[in-house]
């Protein structure tokens, strides 16, 4: 059973980077050929030199993630079938013979590791990827802080709650899983409430949006949308990067409203209106509370599994590894999950774009579509962003809709107003 697993679990791993190979493949030869021509619903916005740094942007961006894939297939095959999780399960029994610590220390290196192997690749995106084509404002100084902080960070809250989730599997008899996702449930909402006032201001600065003509259609918008929320808050985005944007974080009571000072000074206020009119679609139209419930429902599902796994001596054998556990059956699970879940993600991406059509329609009703569509072709244009996806790239991976069907949609919605 072991070693049916194991050709099983290779079979999968090649079968899903080969996948990933082929529709990169396609992106990349897909946007090559349309690199010369702006498509025509953009011609009048567009320039030909903006469109092609645009394609070569993300041409290099593609790239770059199948050497990153190719990397991850490898690491994952040396730290399973090639030892490498034994070799850090014996080493991290040197530090203590405590199982939980034992088992933390297990966990928290073999993420670390991860983490080392990948650094390269991120570093190269940052400094190299997004610097050659004037998006990054990230100084070395300000990565190593944000690293440290980070690092911390995941000291702090992750070891603890590591510790406890590895407690629960040893102590909770059989339904151990369902104890773990309760903890974990509760842990994510808690995150999701603390994170914009605890979190998020280590790394940024906000400040509430001035008094003035923006903020007054803004606090317009909330009144005619009954939309309540903390505050509207404007981020230092500008001292990493030139990539603009906005976003809602929090739940509940928690709720804040986020734009990017890159974002304030490239739009009007009537495009900041609309692009907000978008994002209030989202809570609106309950996409955010479908997200939260489907995230809770996959957890729930993929411990369940985990629970009939973590019994079966051919899950530690077929994966390499010659010892079993509670910290073994986790991240074994954590680096084979991924390979086995690929397919879903169509179906994750077909239900983002439909919100994403949604929140449109939303916007266009609260406001003026034309203004969104002015604002979302300066997102394209100064994000950089492919006008001419492949389309059967763009479906199973992105989670918007392609530029052009989405202003084809938004000019339908004005011209029924």
């Amino acid at each position: 059973m072991a070693d049916a697993f194991s050709k099983l679990f290779i079979a999968v791993l090649a079968l899903s980077f080969g996948l990933r190979a082929w529709l990169a493949t396609r992106h990349l030869r897909h946007i090559r050929t349309h690199r010369d021509a702006v498509p025509e619903a953009f011609a009048a916005d567009m320039p030909l030199d903006v469109h092609q740094t645009a394609a070569d942007y993300t041409c290099a961006k593609v790239r770059l993630a199948v050497i990153s894939g190719a990397i991850d297939l490898c690491i994952t095959l040396l730290l399973t079938l090639g030892g490498g999780l034994d070799l850090i399960w014996r080493l991290a029994g040197r530090l203590s013979d405590a199982s939980i610590i034992h088992g933390t220390v297990f966990v928290a290196a073999t993420l670390l590791v991860t983490s080392l192997v990948s650094l390269p690749a991120s570093l190269y995106a940052t400094f190299g990827i997004e610097a050659r084509y004037g998006f990054n404002k990230m100084t070395w100084a300000l990565w190593l802080r944000d690293g440290i902080k980070s690092l911390l960070l995941g000291a702090i809250i992750g070891l603890p709650l590591l510790a406890l989730i590895l407690w629960l599997m040893q102590i909770s008899g059989p339904l151990w899983w369902l104890w773990v996702w309760c903890v974990w449930s509760a842990f994510s909402m808690l995150m999701v409430v603390i994170y914009p006032t605890l979190i998020a201001p280590l790394f940024n600065r906000f400040v509430p949006l001035e008094d003035g003509a923006l903020k007054a259609r803004i606090e317009a918008l909330l009144t005619r949308t009954g939309f309540r929320s903390q505050g509207v808050f404007v981020m230092d985005g500008s001292t990493r990067s030139n990539h603009g944007n906005a976003y809602f974080t929090g739940f509940g009571a928690a709720k804040r409203i986020v734009f990017f000072d890159t974002l304030i000074g490239r739009l009007t206020p009537e495009e900041i209106e609309a692009v907000l009119a978008h994002e209030l679609g989202h809570f609106r139209l309950k996409h955010v509370a479908r997200r939260i419930v489907l995230t809770f429902a996959l957890s729930f599902l993929g411990l369940f599994v985990l629970g009939a796994l973590a019994g079966a001596p051919w899950f530690y054998l077929g994966l390499g590894m010659h010892s079993s556990g509670a910290a073994q059956a986790l991240i074994l699970f954590v680096l084979a999950a991924p390979a086995f879940t690929f397919p879903l993600t169509p179906l994750m991406s077909s239900m983002s774009r439909r919100h994403e059509f949604e929140a449109d329609a939303f916007a266009a009703r609260e406001t003026d579509a034309e203004a969104l569509i002015a604002a979302l072709v300066k997102l394209y244009r100064d994000n950089a962003s492919t006008l001419t996806p492949d389309p059967l790239h763009s479906a199973f991976y992105d989670s918007h809709p392609p530029a052009a069907l989405r202003i084809a949609h938004l000019k339908g919605l004005s011209s029924c107003r």
